[in-house]
């Protein structure tokens, strides 16, 4: 445990989403600026901070094996867990050996308060602090900092869709965001930093303004004033929420990107009913095709989940069939994981983890020709690329407007420039080699 001789040495690993990154970011300035020092994970520390997924079991059990390496590590640490697994099942987590601390949704970013009650206690029992979801009314301001390029600003958080199959509104209660006013005094302050680009990210960011009176059109025209950010990406956006007027405004901004990852979950109507997805995939199409006739050029994702209970052989064909006449450039592929408290674990028609794997890896293979197709449609033509710092081999990266990721040689002076290049040839490697202009 921590004494007054130590350093106050924390470390952090963060499982899941962009917004768990915004939110591990924040926290990490709020213990730096205590006076504690941050170290590497991998490093001895004094304290620990895990910050949780649990969309799947799969995250479950990666956090679990994440605790397990922490204690190898920093035997004498005092290990912290927050975020949605800990919200979910804390009791569950206290049991794990080596945990200190399991902190709800209500609590994480008080963390330093309990951390320091832990330092000053005798007992060995870990502080629980989880909360009522349901009574879960304030919005935590989060951004990240943590790379020089790229910045996820937290806008929104929480849920009121009840999707059957999702915990999120049980891991971070309603739909919930921040005014205007604030989140664009926090892309000024992300601007400060010198970074280029902002990734909005929240639960269900087009719901933004739910308790501000507010809309997220409203938002992205203010965002799009702010001086020194080149660049803005929307992370997620729900295809009932994905209007017209958005999609002309980022077709004419200034800084946000031909770039859209809309969730789809299933190219059947039947599974989108028992999912209690509120479009039918029709409406989707229609978002795709709207973006496509005015940005021919622009980059779409989707989310897709394969296995759901009632997702007949029948039902995943068509659903194939639709996604493979879709104009989207890359998807992500979920296989269904059974989570408690889920309307979906009661559902019917199971599906067996054989057929679950065989159709994720159908769709992960259409996944890649989608995105071998998208970045050779561009060969040969110019894009304005922002490069980043991490490097492999002597290669560095960097994405164009329309996310398009390329590979050159290392050169640390085109960090957090964006540089005209001519896309040239798509590599081994999956990415696209460029040559940069003089």
């Amino acid at each position: 445990m921590i004494t007054e001789n130590t350093h106050k040495r924390v470390s952090f690993y963060t499982l899941g989403c962009k917004l768990n990154f915004a939110e591990t970011s924040t926290i990490i300035r709020k213990f730096t600026d205590c006076g504690y020092t941050k170290v590497e994970f991998d490093e001895p520390s004094d304290i620990v901070v895990v910050n949780t997924c649990s969309v799947t079991q799969l995250a479950d059990k990666k956090c679990r094996q994440i605790i397990s390496k922490a204690n190898r590590l920093s035997p004498n640490a005092i290990i912290a867990i927050i975020g949605c697994y800990s919200q979910l099942k804390p009791d569950e987590i206290a049991q794990i050996e080596g945990v200190d601390l399991v902190l709800g949704t209500n609590d994480k970013f008080n963390i330093i308060n309990f951390i320091e009650e832990i330092g000053s206690r005798t007992d060995k029992n870990p502080i629980v602090s989880s909360c009522d979801i349901d009574n879960v009314e304030s919005f935590n301001s989060s951004f990240s900092l943590l790379d020089r390029t790229r910045s996820f600003l937290k806008i929104q958080d929480g849920c009121d869709y009840h999707c059957t199959y999702c915990t999120i509104p049980l891991a971070r209660g309603g739909s919930r965001n921040n005014s205007i006013e604030k989140s664009v005094a926090e892309a000024h302050k992300i601007a400060e930093a010198g970074i280029k680009e902002i990734v909005l990210t929240g639960v269900n960011i087009g719901d933004f303004g739910r308790s501000t009176g507010e809309t997220f059109f409203e938002l992205i025209q203010q965002l799009d004033k702010v001086e020194g950010i080149d660049r803005y990406r929307i992370s997620s956006i729900e295809p009932n929420l994905l209007t017209d007027q958005i999609i002309q405004f980022v077709a004419s901004s200034r800084s946000f990107m031909p770039h859209f990852h809309i969730p789809l979950q299933s190219g059947n109507n039947e599974v989108l009913s028992l999912m209690s997805r509120r479009y039918k995939r029709e409406v989707f199409e229609n978002r795709v095709n709207t973006i496509m006739s005015i940005m021919p050029h622009a980059c779409v994702g989707a989310d897709v989940i394969v296995g759901f209970p009632g997702e007949t052989d029948e039902f995943f064909d068509e659903a194939l069939i639709f996604l493979k006449k879709l104009e989207i450039s890359y998807l992500h592929v979920f296989s269904y994981s059974e989570r408690r408290n889920t309307k979906a674990i009661l559902l019917p028609g199971k599906v067996s983890p054989k057929d679950k794997h065989k159709r994720s890896k159908i769709l992960s293979e259409l996944s890649d020709n989608k995105r071998d197709m998208f970045y050779t449609k561009h060969i040969n033509q110019s894009f304005n690329v922002l490069f980043e710092s991490a490097q492999t081999k002597g290669q560095m990266y960097g994405f164009t407007e329309n996310y398009i990721k390329v590979e050159t040689k290392y050169d640390k002076t085109l960090i957090n420039k964006c540089i005209n290049a001519k896309l040239t040839n798509l590599l081994p490697s999956g990415n696209v080699g460029i040559e940069i202009a003089c």
